[in-house]
């Protein structure tokens, strides 16, 4: 009897989450399986068209190795039109990236900042073409926060935005220079708030 009673008590339900939970499991790692193909292209069509928005006139695009942290992507435009660099910084809510083009000649000819997750109508406002075409025009030279106009009330995400783009200045440097253009920290941005 006392076993009995220990086991619709005790065991029982134990052992009916340990199944549940089995198969819930199971559930999601097929659902997974099944939805990654998708998620992965969508992702690559997404970044494809930020190239493509960067610089509208290049055919096509081909990747370049990077090892500048922080940079998420190097490409080369076809045609000698230009490169495209993704780079992204910590900001307050998580990381801010930016897409930074950069001319044949090493000025930026176009800045896009990227979906992230800063405080909506505070450190968002990085993303807005307001706040990134004050980079458009400039030669391929680390910037400093007293280079730019930040966003009033979010000056870490406008360190952020300009660490990205700073992080973008040294891998075009690097990659279409042939140059090793370490960024000091303090030009980066990435002094103490």
């Amino acid at each position: 009897m006392v076993n009995r009673e220990l086991w619709t008590a005790s065991a029982k339900p134990i052992a009916v989450l340990v199944v549940i939970c089995a198969a819930v499991g199971l559930l999601l790692g097929s659902v997974n399986n099944l939805t990654l193909p998708v998620i992965t292209a969508n992702r690559e069509a997404e970044a494809w068209a930020t190239y493509s928005s960067l610089i509208p006139d290049a055919p096509d695009f081909s990747a370049l190795p990077c090892d500048v942290p922080g940079v998420t992507a190097c490409m080369e435009a076809a045609g000698g039109t230009g490169y495209v660099v993704t780079a992204q910084a910590k900001g307050y809510s998580g990381p801010v990236p930016m897409g930074i083009a950069f001319g044949p000649d090493g000025i930026i000819v176009n800045v896009v900042g990227l979906k992230n997750t800063e405080t909506p109508g505070l450190g968002t406002k990085v993303a807005d073409e307001e706040f990134s075409s004050q980079f458009v025009g400039r030669a391929a030279e680390p910037l400093t926060i007293s280079d730019i106009d930040a966003v009033t009330g979010a000056t870490i995400s406008s360190k952020a935005a300009l660490t990205a783009v700073n992080e973008a200045i040294e891998a075009y440097r690097g990659i279409a220079m042939g140059q090793d253009a370490a960024v000091p920290a303090a030009e980066s941005g990435k002094e103490a708030s």
